[in-house]
């Protein structure tokens, strides 16, 4: 097993990349929506987010899903010591129509397409996605973890319709924006799930890249007046079956399948130890639609237990603790995140 560290794209600097080496990581996984695609002005919760004049290391502005971007930008991480991993989530400008089942589906089909044979000829094994419309919602922040460390949780549910021109919490149109997205059944968004898989797939396997996915988070039924696919554990069995290969992976979240009302996590980490691409190791207390998330010693998992089950398995992936409480210092997010990779890295040297 290795340890690993998720950053964003504004986040893709070398001294980011000497921390993650500082904190023993030798495996990045690289987030790359938070920046201006194809003219679309990208916003997380109706809030600009990201810079016009463009960010990300060494200042580039060019989107990073082209081949000679992704090839330096691996480049740089490779000069730090570091290997990258995976590329988690497509933007919601590349595939709003494939989520949606729009207009310009078999469009953004083929570029998600092109995306994914870029990523093979990179190098680059893994790519993480979450097939969810209203995407990470519902959630709260506050002092939840010890000490009062800020963190993040959920008490209630959003149930607010999600407005045209928006998916997984991003707005990719301001225009002609009025209204709603239309009602869809379970099932019609497990036939889209499908469809795509059915598309993706083979070109994942010729370029050797495997499409790995997150459960829904928070894993709610319904959220935003819309359901959700993977809110049991049981739910990655039907969605590895809509298309049995090796290159249809999970990338499994410990602490939102923790949160899952039924089955444990235990068993689920042991039913499907071989189908996972990388780990989001976090640990929380409580259940949805009331938890909070902790640090990972003062969580319901027991996470040395969990790596115990994946050395039994063999899992040789990646672990990264996709976020963390914060500690109430200067550089709050560093303090968190080098305390979880401290701990992560001792954990692994004793299992």
């Amino acid at each position: 097993m290795k340890l690993g560290l998720g950053l964003y794209r504004h986040m893709l600097t070398s001294d980011n990349f000497n921390f993650a080496r500082q904190c023993g990581c030798t495996h990045l996984v690289v987030h790359l929506v938070d920046y201006f695609n194809k003219g679309n002005y990208t916003t997380r919760n109706d809030q600009p987010i990201g810079n016009q004049d463009g960010w990300g290391y060494a200042g580039n502005s060019k989107p990073l899903w082209e081949l000679d971007s992704l090839l330096a930008l691996k480049k740089e991480i490779n000069k730090a010591g570091l290997e990258l991993e995976a590329i988690e989530n497509f933007d919601p400008a590349d595939w709003y129509d494939i989520l949606l089942d729009g207009p310009d589906k078999k469009n953004q089909i083929e570029e998600i397409k092109r995306y994914i044979r870029n990523l093979g000829m990179a190098g680059i094994p893994i790519m993480g996605y979450n097939f969810s419309l209203a995407g990470v919602c519902s959630r709260m922040s506050g002092n939840f973890a010890r000490g009062g460390a800020v963190s993040v949780g959920m008490d209630e549910t959003d149930q607010r319709p999600i407005p045209n021109g928006m998916v997984w919490n991003m707005r990719y149109d301001t225009e002609d924006a009025k209204g709603t997205i239309k009602n869809v059944s379970r099932e019609e968004l497990w036939q889209r799930l499908e469809y795509f898989l059915n598309e993706i797939i083979p070109v994942a396997e010729e370029a050797g890249v495997t499409l790995a996915a997150h459960p829904d988070d928070p894993p709610m039924p319904v959220l935003r007046d819309t359901p959700r696919l993977i809110y049991q554990p049981q739910l990655y069995s039907k969605l590895l079956n809509l298309n049995p290969s090796k290159n249809n992976a999970l990338e499994f979240c410990l602490g939102s399948i923790a949160e899952m009302t039924e089955g444990d996590v235990y068993e689920a980490t042991a039913q499907y130890a071989d189908h996972i691409g990388y780990i989001h190791f976090r640990n929380v207390k409580g259940k949805v639609p009331h938890y909070k998330e902790v640090f990972l010693d003062e969580g319901d998992i027991d996470m040395i237990r969990i790596l115990k089950i994946l050395k039994e398995k063999d899992f040789k992936g990646v672990l990264i603790p996709d976020h963390t409480p914060q500690m109430s210092c200067e550089g709050s997010w560093y303090a968190g995140m080098a305390y979880a990779l401290g701990y992560i890295n001792a954990a692994l040297k004793l299992v």
